[in-house]
């Protein structure tokens, strides 16, 4: 019998997937994941760029990883933060223009250097000792 997925049921899946995946989360998993949902929608953008295909599909994925940036950058405490705070928020703006710029462009390395950039949070994040998790 062969299989033939139905992508209604497989996107449900996944909805299913990531919401449950976010109601049993911290806030520190939070972020990674909202980190890891920007990333895959660069590569994904990217990689459509390169191939010269699907300029909607490209200019939607590339809208949604500015939104998900918005969200990481709304979700700073900027007076308790301090200067790491600050300068994250100045990234993030930094990436969120560097994404428009792309997709105006058609420059794919351009989301690589975001991509770049916010891999390197994301490592940052992830290397966050246990005991300063608690304080999120």
């Amino acid at each position: 019998m062969a299989f033939t997925p139905n992508s209604a049921k497989l996107a449900a899946y996944r909805s299913t997937s990531v919401h449950s995946g976010v109601a049993a989360s911290d806030p520190h998993r939070l972020i990674v994941m909202l980190m890891d949902g920007a990333l895959e929608r660069l590569a994904t953008a990217g990689g459509l760029m390169k191939n010269g295909t699907g300029s909607a599909e490209k200019a939607q994925l590339l809208h949604r990883a500015v939104a998900i940036i918005d969200e990481l950058r709304n979700s700073l405490n900027l007076k308790a933060g301090g200067d790491i705070s600050r300068n994250l928020d100045s990234l993030y703006d930094y990436m969120c223009m560097r994404i428009m710029q792309a997709n105006g462009s058609n420059k794919p390395e351009w989301l690589d250097e975001v991509s770049r950039l916010l891999g390197e949070v994301r490592a940052a994040w992830l290397a966050m000792p246990a005991q300063s998790r608690s304080q999120l």
